[in-house]
């Protein structure tokens, strides 16, 4: 399936200095791969290594978050968008 990838500014540099990719795959943890494979350093940012979500990361499926979904197994249907957003700490 085809969908768009969205990151965060802070996360562009590593993806080439791009925040909005094309990306595919059946899955979000398909499309994270994929885009891990394109951008490794990306990867590492996004997943921790055995393949899963860091818990300070969020994915969003089409405005829906991935953690009350299947998490990297949440289907993704063609057309959707992914949106990255790392939590940030602080007071």
């Amino acid at each position: 399936m085809s969908a768009t990838l969205r990151l965060p500014t802070v996360l562009a540099e590593a993806a080439g200095g791009t925040t909005v990719h094309e990306v595919r795959g059946a899955t979000v943890g398909d499309v994270v791969a994929e885009v891990a494979g394109r951008f490794p350093a990306l990867g590492t940012r996004l997943r921790d290594a055995r393949g899963e979500p860091y818990p300070y990361v969020m994915f969003y499926l089409d405005d829906e978050d991935i953690r009350f979904q299947q998490g990297f197994a949440t289907p993704v249907p063609d057309g959707a968008e992914i949106v990255v957003v790392p939590a940030i700490a602080g007071g």
